[in-house]
């Protein structure tokens, strides 16, 4: 060990570590740095200055600490040492994403958290609806988050509210958010209005008018938000604006594109949406992944086996991966078992042979990663004919072939 110092968590103290470190050596790329964590401002600043990252699971630090696994920051720090100067031992480099799949990455990532608090937000609207505006309910006829019902309940959040507007008025509102029969929706709200209710308390009413306007403002922002990163999604994907459901740019920009951005559209199964999420986790460099099943392991599909002696085979749903991806993926495989023909009958298959519907869905999302795998190194589309074509040569007998 050369020097041991400590740093302020500051630019300065980021700054003074890199100038040190290049003052020890003049090559970044020969100063390998271990870190416990893959994600943050210091990660990024050091991959940039041109440092090796090399990223370990904390874990591997803890094994290192003794037995009493004390913990102290100078010992975990000796630690890391010591690992990056292991030869022997197995590092994988931080390969950082680039530009347009960094931005891919954290859109996609952000409208998953925007999903789920879109369906958290308007379950609680549900549920104050029952409480103070069962009529809400009825209007909305089983499509509680459609634009005209969330502006509906943004203007007249209670049921007198409702109920002293006029009725042209409220077919004039549904004229203007564009609802297809304004008329025949202002005699709906007027039914539902006049129907038999339970009382409602009037304490209880006036308190909740401003959480359901509150709540449905909030769900409009969010669907428009969605809306847009969606269509950003696309562009980074397709590398121009979408012209109607078309998968290929009939003038692709190179720059201004995701590599490999066609072919993850290529798949079935596949939109905008969750193909953005599967590109921006596995990135713009294939590469890092040297097998299919570098990339199955990642995204949490390739399960884990274990076998000691004579004790029981046993295989385990891998629990050490990226999330975000695997949970993409899962959700690829449920969505291509009504365009892909040979995905529902493997799908088929793994249920006949007792396994459940999640185990065979993971299954079939480990099949697609390792298609992806040799499409997106290939440089060539999905195409479903040749797949099915191969998959037949590859079950026939060895006679036959």
């Amino acid at each position: 060990m050369i020097e041991q110092f400590r740093i302020d968590h500051t630019a300065a103290g980021v700054n003074r570590l890199v100038a040190r470190c290049l003052e020890l050596e003049t090559d970044p790329a020969d100063v390998r740095v271990v870190l416990e964590t893959r994600h943050g401002l210091l990660v990024e600043t050091l991959a940039d200055a041109g440092f090796t990252v090399l990223p370990v699971n904390p874990d591997v630090v803890a094994r290192r600490r003794g037995p009493a696994k004390k913990k102290d920051d100078a010992e975990d720090a000796r630690i890391c040492c010591l690992l990056a100067l292991d030869q022997f031992l197995e590092l994988r480099k931080l390969i950082p994403h680039g530009e347009l799949a960094g931005e891919l990455r954290t859109i996609a990532r952000d409208d998953e958290r925007a999903a789920r608090d879109e369906r958290r937000l308007l379950n609680r609207l549900r549920a104050d609806l029952l409480a103070t505006f069962p009529a809400a309910l009825a209007i909305a006829g089983g499509n509680l988050g459609s634009p005209v019902m969330l502006k509906l309940l943004s203007r007249w959040p209670g049921h007198d509210e409702l109920a002293a507007a006029d009725p042209h008025d409220i077919a004039a509102f549904a004229r203007a958010a564009s609802h297809g029969w304004p008329d025949r929706f202002a005699a709906r709200v007027a039914d539902a209005l006049a129907a038999d209710r339970l009382p409602v308390k009037d304490y209880l009413a006036r308190a909740k008018t401003g959480t359901i306007a509150l709540t449905a403002t909030q769900l409009l922002a969010i669907r428009d938000q969605r809306r847009a990163w969606e269509r950003r999604m696309a562009e980074l994907l397709l590398g121009t604006a979408r012209r109607g459901h078309a998968t290929q740019a009939k003038e692709p920009d190179p720059g201004k594109a995701v590599p490999g951005g066609d072919i993850y559209l290529s798949f079935p199964g596949l939109g905008d949406r969750l193909a953005a999420r599967i590109a921006g986790e596995i990135g713009d460099d294939i590469t890092q992944f040297a097998t299919p099943n570098g990339l199955q392991c990642y995204g949490g599909t390739a399960p884990v086996t274990r076998r000691s002696g004579r004790s029981e085979f046993v295989v385990a749903r891998r629990l050490a991966h990226n999330h975000y991806l695997g949970a993409a993926v899962h959700q690829w495989a449920f969505c291509s078992l009504s365009r892909s023909a040979w995905a529902r009958e493997f799908y088929d298959g793994k249920i006949a042979a007792g396994k459940s519907h999640h185990s065979a869905l993971r299954a079939l999302a480990n099949r697609w990663l390792e298609i992806l795998w040799h499409c997106l190194v290939k440089r060539i589309r999905y195409d479903e004919t040749i797949h099915i074509r191969n998959r037949q040569q590859a079950h026939q007998p060895p006679s036959a072939a």
